[in-house]
């Protein structure tokens, strides 16, 4: 009956290499724990034991060490790193070798930073040489620039952003400064220019009155030539829409010039007689109508010198003031109607034609 516990193992030394971390120790004692264990025995069948066929065929077991002499330098590499430089600088070299396609790409060691030095000097030490740690971080513009520590390429960088970051701020204040002044700029350019089209409208506008009245001053002379007032010597009594119970309607329709009798009352403008003769209240009235139909009426007349349908002339004589009619002295009665025949003030209508009564 076979038995699957193990054959006890002899107490022999295990030796290690110098670079092992159980340098020192000539064996490995068993623990108590293991060989206080119980075993079971086992007795293999024909049904427990089934032939491997296929992809699980148990693979022959290979010493780690027989391998090839490329896992044996990686091993030595993984002693050096793990003891360190110093213990490694203690040993034989090891050959190492690589398959000849990753050892026609691999760099040349001497362009390396800090490691070129190193190989190429070899047990040669200078202190001008930087560290690898200290060479950390260099750019190639730092080492074109001759910075060899990292550290001060750090500081030598945050300057330089420092100083960028400044530049950058003054450069923005500035254009903001300018921009703000351009604005302003622009506004009293504006506010002027608005200021100088004002002043330039209200010189326009004064220019432009001062013409317009220019021209009525020139159309009134004009007018003035060609009309003129119904009578000479007179006195302003009554006016137009004066109140009092002396009128019939309750108010006086018309402008009163006081004169002595048989004072000529003349034609304000050239026209036509439309009628000539007795009206009731307003006595011996005289109508003159001008070319544009607004009609003169001649009233309380004391005699009349034109008749109906006979063309006058500016300045004629049509007749003389009276006291006929319905008056308290004589005067001239003169009324101003439209050519639809609404009543206007006669004073108003006598100064746009430019006199003065």
């Amino acid at each position: 009956m076979a038995s699957n516990r193990p054959a006890p193992e002899a107490s022999a030394p295990v030796h290690f290499g110098p670079g092992s971390r159980f340098a020192g120790t000539d064996r490995i004692d068993r623990t108590d724990n293991e060989a206080s264990r119980d075993w079971e025995e086992w007795n293999p069948t024909a049904e427990s034991v089934r032939p491997v066929r296929g992809k699980h065929r148990v693979a022959k077991q290979r010493n780690a060490l027989a391998r090839s002499s490329t896992v044996l330098g990686v091993g030595v590499i993984a002693a050096v790193g793990a003891g360190g430089i110093a213990s490694a600088q203690d040993k034989p070299a090891v050959s190492i070798s690589l398959p000849d396609a990753i050892s026609d790409n691999l760099p040349d060691a001497k362009s390396l930073p800090g490691v070129g030095s190193f190989m190429s000097d070899g047990d040669k030490k200078s202190d001008e040489t930087p560290s690898p740690l200290t060479t950390a971080g260099l750019t190639a513009a730092d080492a074109q620039q001759g910075t060899t520590d990292s550290g001060e390429a750090l500081r030598a960088r945050i300057l330089q952003q420092a100083e960028q970051q400044q530049a950058e701020a003054d450069a923005a204040q500035k254009a903001s400064a300018e921009k703000a002044a351009a604005e302003n700029a622009a506004a009293a350019a504006k506010k002027q220019q608005t200021e100088a089209e004002e002043k330039a409208a209200e010189e326009k506008r004064k220019a432009r009155e001062a013409a317009e009245a220019k021209a009525e001053k020139e159309r009134l002379e004009k007018l003035a030539a060609s009309f003129s007032l119904p009578t000479s010597s007179y006195t302003l009594t009554s006016t137009y829409g004066q109140t009092g119970s002396m009128w019939s309607s309750g108010q006086h329709t018309g402008l009163d010039f006081a004169a002595p009798t048989g004072t000529p009352t003349k034609a304000v403008h050239s026209g036509t007689v439309k009628s000539a003769g007795w009206s009731g209240s307003y006595g011996y009235r005289v109508v003159l109508e001008l070319e544009d139909g607004t009609e003169i009426w001649y009233a309380h007349l004391s005699s009349m010198t034109v008749g109906a349908g006979q063309k006058v002339t500016t300045g004629e004589t049509v007749g003389r003031v009276g006291a006929t009619g319905n008056v308290t002295g004589p005067h001239l009665h003169l009324e101003v109607h439209t050519a639809g025949g609404s009543g206007i003030d006669p004073l108003s209508w006598l100064r746009s034609k430019g006199l003065t009564p």
